[in-house]
């Protein structure tokens, strides 16, 4: 069989040889088999019936090496997948990752006996069946999830996207991995904000950009501080010229009813990110907005582009979604109502016009750049 003697004699050495040359024969065979390339259907059942005799009786690292080897052949069986599985030991997770091909039956096993790394491994494949997905999904396992978010294969729609987005708010290697997909919505990150990086924060706000939002709980709270919205853009660039983040801290507390550990988050951030939800949420232009912003952040290289992204950001994102992120930072809102139909962005931005063009020559940030140099600034370090 297969350029070796008749599958007879084979069957004859078995029953003679001894577990050496049992031995001998399961790894000859599997490599007569790996190295027939693409074999024939009378081929395949024939070496089927040899290696399931063979396997049984050979020794532990008999099984290992032939398995290891059948692994590394151009067509499997279902039946041969779970001999490989079932003897290739430590080497599992290699064959899951490298086989071009790998039956739903195979991929279920390994996930129905709770293999969380052999799972994993699945889990990044990108021909998965919806069966296979829906058993993944199922599992509790943080590796499992991380797989899956990477996996751009796996369409976050329905309840997948619902699974995943849960999963970003416990694991921030998650919310790190969907930051960096064009098919995820970004919004859908707000409770994992402080996890990201500060690219992937200005993400999460641009995702609210030109979107209704259902109402914020935060909102009238909101609405009795706006009266005094002068007052508190005035306090707050006091505060950060001097560098008295701690009484920043305290000032947020009081009015954004968020806890202190975040609020000093907030205060001690030098991108300004999480400080320019707070400053949209209770209604600042943008004028008053960077006047705070360039006190609070630290731009050595490169200020005029930062304000200028800080000020589209003041004119395409309005107070009220601000407030729905700031309502799902405190965790009193679902997020996943942002999927409706009816909260969707309603613009898209033209593949055809670069997103660096749209800041150029603003005249917000320029007056802004203007009147804070003849003020004379006090960044903060």
């Amino acid at each position: 069989m297969l350029g070796f003697q008749p599958y007879e004699t084979f069957q004859l050495l078995i029953e003679t040889g001894g577990i050496d040359r049992t031995n001998t024969l399961l790894i000859a065979a599997c490599d007569a088999y790996t190295r027939r390339g693409k074999a024939t259907a009378p081929e395949m059942e024939q070496f089927e019936a040899l290696a399931s005799r063979l396997f049984p009786i050979a020794g532990p690292q008999a099984k290992a090496k032939g398995a290891a080897i059948l692994g590394r052949a151009e067509v499997l069986s279902p039946a041969l997948e779970r001999l490989v599985v079932e003897n290739i030991g430590e080497d599992l997770n290699t064959f899951l990752n490298g086989a071009k091909e790998l039956s739903e039956q195979t991929m279920l096993s390994i996930v129905s006996r709770y293999d969380v790394p052999g799972a994993a491994t699945i889990a990044a494949r990108p021909d998965l069946s919806n069966v296979v997905l829906a058993k993944l999904f199922q599992m509790n396992s943080r590796k499992v999830y991380r797989a899956l978010a990477s996996n751009t294969h796996i369409v976050p729609r329905g309840a997948y996207l619902s699974a995943l987005a849960r999963s970003a708010q416990m694991d921030h290697m998650v919310a790190e991995s969907l930051a960096k997909r064009s098919d995820f919505d970004a919004a859908l990150l707000a409770p994992a904000f402080f996890d990201l990086s500060d690219t992937d924060r200005l993400k999460v706000i641009q995702a609210f950009a030109h979107r209704e939002t259902p109402v914020a709980p935060i909102k009238k709270t909101i609405e009795q501080l706006t009266v005094a919205n002068a007052e508190l853009t005035k306090a707050l660039m006091k505060l950060f010229s001097e560098n008295r983040r701690p009484e920043v801290t305290k000032l947020l507390s009081q009015i954004t009813g968020l806890d202190e550990v975040r609020c000093g988050q907030i205060a001690h951030d030098v991108t300004g990110s999480a400080l320019f939800v707070i400053l949209r949420a209770f209604g600042c232009s943008a004028y008053d907005g960077l006047k705070v912003l360039i006190h609070a952040t630290s731009h050595d290289n490169d200020r005029s582009r930062a304000l200028a992204d800080f000020a589209t950001m003041f004119g395409n994102v309005t107070p009220d979604a601000m407030a729905y992120l700031m309502s799902a930072w405190r965790g009193e809102v679902n997020l996943l109502e942002l999927a409706k139909p009816e909260y969707k962005p309603f613009t898209e931005t033209s593949r055809r016009t670069p997103s660096s063009l749209a800041p150029a020559h603003n005249p917000v940030v320029e007056q802004a750049i203007e009147a804070l140099a003849r003020i004379g600034i006090k960044r903060a370090s």
